[in-house]
């Protein structure tokens, strides 16, 4: 139900881009983090550059939408905003997650 309010709100309430959310928030381009795969299946994300910044998913496309959610709450970028600031996350080893391919889940 949340996806679908959302989807409407963004209809009357475009997102900015992720470039103009980067550079008005002070996002770095790119983020280095360290990725484990847990034993429950659950995937997590940690980051040195962003101390305290902890993330998990059950699949890569939640994990894609869980990153970019804690790095727009690490940064106080109003929900309002942006959904997105990261379109993209490599998962070293295992491949490219992205919006344009999180059908598929990982493209290698």
């Amino acid at each position: 139900m949340q996806h679908l309010f959302n989807q409407i709100y963004r209809v009357f309430n475009p997102a900015k881009s992720p470039d103009e959310i980067r550079s008005f928030y002070g996002i770095p381009e790119k983020i280095d983090f360290h990725f484990e795969l847990h034993r429950d299946g659950y995937m997590v994300l940690t980051s040195d550059q962003l101390p305290g910044l902890i993330t998990e998913g059950k699949d890569p496309k939640e994990l894609l939408e869980m990153f970019n959610d804690a790095v727009l709450a690490y940064y106080d970028v109003p929900k309002k905003e942006a959904d997105v600031v990261f379109p993209s996350i490599d998962l070293s080893g295992i491949g490219t997650v992205s919006y344009k391919n999180v059908d598929a889940h990982v493209c290698a």
